[in-house]
């Protein structure tokens, strides 16, 4: 596993939506099931469009981090299913980690600072 995230150390930090996307594929979905689970995770403040999501999910199938396991018929069609890889189940738990830091650090200077404005 030490492996696994000293790889995960060299991709991140991530951006807001591929952070949200990778987090949505703890459960394998497919496109239009991601931009719906990344919606409702970040409780309606992120909206992925088809244009960013397919070239996330490209790029997320390049550097390893998703792969895809399927196919499912749904309207439309059929549809490419997608799913974390070992090392993107490592670069999600290394990020979340990060950013939790830095809400502990975000929430220690609102103090000092008096408060949130």
């Amino acid at each position: 596993m030490a492996h696994l995230e000293k790889a995960a150390r060299k991709l991140i930090p991530l951006s807001e939506a591929t952070y949200l996307i990778l987090a949505a594929l703890t459960a394998p979905r497919h496109g239009y099931a991601i931009m719906q689970e990344v919606e409702a995770i970040s409780e309606g403040r992120v909206s992925v469009g088809p244009g960013t999501l397919y070239g996330a999910l490209t790029n997320l199938l390049q550097q390893k981090l998703i792969r895809r396991c399927g196919e499912t018929d749904g309207e439309g069609g059929r549809r490419k299913v997608y799913a974390l890889t070992p090392l993107g189940e490592a670069v999600l738990a290394v990020e979340g980690e990060r950013l939790a830091s830095l809400s502990r650090l975000a929430v220690d200077v609102a103090k000092k600072l008096g408060g949130t404005r």
